[in-house]
């Protein structure tokens, strides 16, 4: 399985930073415009619709168009694991159903003083088995300046 990680520092408290990346309102956010990114449903751990905080069991389908070319592409991403403890935070979230063979997300957020250390690391796999396995690496082509937007745009909200 390849792996791809981005960490960032924020100029904000790790309370905050935490507070604004477990709602589906900071994903919308930090999204950038080109991925045409709508979510269609949001639902808890205990089924109830558009949590306020996204807890493990959280579920949130969505759709993407990247730059408007193509079908949209369905993806559904479940939370499987969130902690907090003193000085540091994570959550974890897979993909059921979407483009890749297999695709978890983990974010950790570090207190650093007044600041905060964001990492995200992705561990994934194409499809296609074999062949996919094979170009899986080179898949971060398509996803990572995503994620350097994603954290850009994480240290401009807290500017």
């Amino acid at each position: 399985m390849a792996t791809y990680s981005r960490l960032t520092r924020i100029d904000a408290p790790l309370s905050d930073v935490w507070e604004f990346h477990a709602r589906v309102s900071g994903l919308e956010a930090l999204t950038p415009d080109w991925m045409g990114l709508r979510i269609e449903a949001v639902r808890g751990p205990d089924g109830e619709s558009d949590p306020e905080t996204l807890e493990t069991g959280s579920q949130i389908r969505m759709s993407m168009r990247p730059f408007g070319v193509g079908p949209r592409q369905q993806w559904t991403s479940r939370i499987v694991a969130r902690e907090e403890r003193d000085g540091s935070a994570m959550f974890r979230d897979d993909m059921v159903g979407g483009p890749f063979e297999s695709w978890t997300h983990t974010h950790r957020f570090f207190a650093d003083g007044d600041e905060t250390i964001v990492e995200d690391e992705v561990e994934y796999e194409l499809p296609f088995g074999p062949v996919g396995r094979a170009v899986s690496p080179l898949a971060v082509v398509g996803f990572e300046p995503m994620f350097r937007d994603r954290h850009r745009r994480t240290r401009e909200w807290f500017d």
